[in-house]
């Protein structure tokens, strides 16, 4: 029997074990399993190059929950471990038993460091047991030790190859004696350990024919290859993931073992407009032990809206797996991602653009997230972002935009004028007026649309966005021939002064001139600068939530050549003419969504009364 102490540098480690090794407690469970994860693959290994001989049997772990005697127990089969190496990789903490092997045998897979993290157990146990015997032809070994720095080590009877951990769950700790706690944990850490994985409630009582099953897929699709894998085999997988969403639109398979080794599966899901989007769906891996879902330093971040999983050895995390170092296969890893899901995207375009279009609705907002974060995927993606005509079903790229209206949307700059709306059915006037004259209106409706196009006016070169309704179609694009009106200078001097209202929050600018016979009689435009300006500050804030307190700078152009104004400007009544002409401005200005409050009720009581009187 041998007695002594565990070498560390000072004799306060367990209290530094307890409270800072680990921010999370549950944490224990993935550290012991993945140990014992790692004594089996070692022992594959081992057979598969002679090295161990004899039956592997059956390679399992259990996990036994006995909440009586409050003990928590993962069994192994693997490789167990002789008294000299208890010693070696249990006393001295931190020392790397499975850096070591994987030195030695340089295809293993092996998941952890076995000695620091068996002593995550510490954290929630006040005493904690080791039963093992080696491959090796050698004795039984007990080891035992409970939080001091003292130890037991002797060698017993003990006949089962492999690992037997005994946790005795202090007071602090009772959680953890609750079975369906620790089936969360287990589903959630080891769900696609490559070794079957059982656990075993004792207080519960087994029916007679019941046969235990594994709680681990222990050879989910991500580790096979594209080839061996169908439609429906990423479908169901998908369904084993997230068993409450609508069937993906695609996925990528990543499988890359040079320079940096990554498998994994990406899926882009269904997202609607009125959806919640939520990011962390994207799984990180270690060789089938979960890591984390917070993923941003791998995965770009515009494609935090992607699901599913990675799986990399390569990236680097601290003690608690849950945090990611600064690394180049890190980049590596992020620059790749991006290129793969770049490339499918374009193969998706290329090849089925039908589809492809009819899946723009969700695919939109990743691909504009994209190029306005990426100036590689920005390359790229030129080619396949597609605008949507705001009255067909038709779709183009910027390229097919440009020939389209290469003819009439150019402004005085040179610059081609994209003409979009935000709200087809509120702008419906303004997109009407647009096509009569020729133009071609896209849709700019989605959550990102906003930043995209001021961001798009920096990186594409001679393009001009302009909303439909921020003017006088003809003004966007700097056709300056109107029609001349059919007014005098005083005849509109005097239309003008009407139409000059004071209207609440409102900073009004009236213009008379004459516009075709066919335009309304009068029509409000808010000028695109401040407009944007005013968009951003409500929704960003930061500098531009100045302009958000700022009133709504709003110009009324009255088509002084409408047939309307001939009849109103010979009106006696000048109240009568008054409640006409402040009806209009009312009309254009509800078009734009500006009238509110007092002023929409008084509008109202107006129309109400001019009805009235009129019969």
């Amino acid at each position: 029997m041998q007695k002594g102490q565990i070498r560390v540098q000072t004799e306060n480690i367990f209290p530094i074990i307890k409270k800072f090794l680990y921010s999370d407690h549950e944490i224990f469970v993935r550290e012991l399993v993945s140990n014992a994860t790692d004594a089996c693959q070692k022992l594959k290994t081992l057979s598969s190059i002679g090295e161990a001989k004899g039956e592997l049997g059956d390679l399992r772990i259990d996990v036994t929950l006995d909440a009586k005697e409050k003990t928590l127990t993962i069994t192994d089969k693997g490789i167990g471990m002789t008294a000299e190496e208890v010693d070696k990789y249990i006393n001295q903490v931190a020392f790397s038993g499975a850096e070591e092997f994987v030195n030695k045998y340089k295809d293993a897979s092996v998941i952890g460091h076995f000695g620091l993290g068996f002593y995550s157990a510490f954290m929630v146990s006040s005493k904690v047991e080791i039963y093992t015997k080696s491959y090796k032809d050698a004795s039984g070994v007990y080891w035992s030790c409970d939080g001091s720095p003292e130890f037991e080590l002797y060698n017993v009877d003990y006949n089962e190859r492999g690992t037997k951990i005994v946790l005795h769950i202090n007071e602090e700790s009772a959680e953890f004696l609750d079975a369906s706690r620790i089936k969360s944990i287990l589903t959630r850490f080891c769900k696609f350990l490559p070794i079957p994985i059982f656990f075993t409630d004792v207080a519960e009582e087994k029916k007679e024919g019941d046969e235990p099953k594994s709680i681990n897929n222990t050879n989910p699709i991500w580790v096979k290859k594209p080839s061996e894998l169908t439609k429906e085999d990423y479908e169901n997988f998908y369904k084993e993931l997230y068993p409450f969403n609508e069937t993906p639109l695609f996925w990528i398979h990543l499988n890359v073992d040079f320079p940096f080794n990554l498998t994994g599966i990406l899926y882009f899901p269904k997202i609607k407009q009125s959806y919640e989007i939520q990011k962390d769906k994207i799984q990180l891996y270690c060789n089938q032990v979960f890591v984390t879902d917070e993923v941003k330093d791998i995965v770009p971040e515009f494609l935090m809206l992607l699901q599913g999983v990675i799986d990399s050895p390569d990236i680097p995390l601290n003690v608690s797996r849950s945090y990611l170092q600064g690394d180049p296969n890190v980049k590596k890893i992020n620059a790749h991602i991006t290129k793969k899901v770049a490339d499918k995207l374009d193969e998706l375009f290329r090849n089925e653009r039908t589809n492809f279009e009819e899946k723009w609705e969700s695919l939109g907002l990743f691909v504009k997230y994209g190029m306005m974060t990426d100036d590689k995927f920005l390359e790229k993606a030129n080619k396949f972002l597609v605008m949507e005509d705001a009255t067909e079903k038709k779709f183009y790229t910027l390229e097919e935009y440009k020939t389209a209206t290469e003819s009439l949307q150019k402004n005085k700059d040179g610059k081609h004028v994209i003409l979009y709306t935000t709200d087809p059915i509120q702008q419906d006037a303004y997109i009407q007026a647009a096509k009569n004259k020729g133009y071609l209106v896209v849709k700019a409706e989605t959550l990102v649309d906003a930043s995209f196009i001021n961001h798009m006016e920096m990186k594409w070169e001679q393009v001009a966005f302009n909303r439909v309704d921020a003017d006088i179609t003809d003004n966007l694009i700097d056709k300056q021939e109107h029609a001349e009106s059919v007014l005098s200078k005083e005849e509109s001097e005097n239309l003008k002064k009407l139409f000059e209202v004071p209207v609440s929050n409102l900073h009004l600018t009236v213009e008379v001139k004459g516009l075709s016979n066919d335009a309304p009689p009068v029509i409000a435009t808010r000028p695109e600068f401040m407009r944007r300006m005013k968009d951003m500050g409500a929704i960003g804030g930061g500098m531009a939530a100045f302009y958000a307190t700022m009133p709504d700078e709003v110009t009324l152009t009255v088509n002084g050549n409408h047939s309307l104004y001939q009849t109103l400007l010979k009106e006696d009544d000048t109240v009568k003419q008054e409640k006409q002409i402040r009806s209009l401005a009312d009309l254009a200005l509800l078009s734009q969504g500006l009238l509110k409050g007092n002023d929409l009720t008084n509008f109202i009581n107006r129309s109400i009364d001019l009805m009235a009187s009129a019969n």
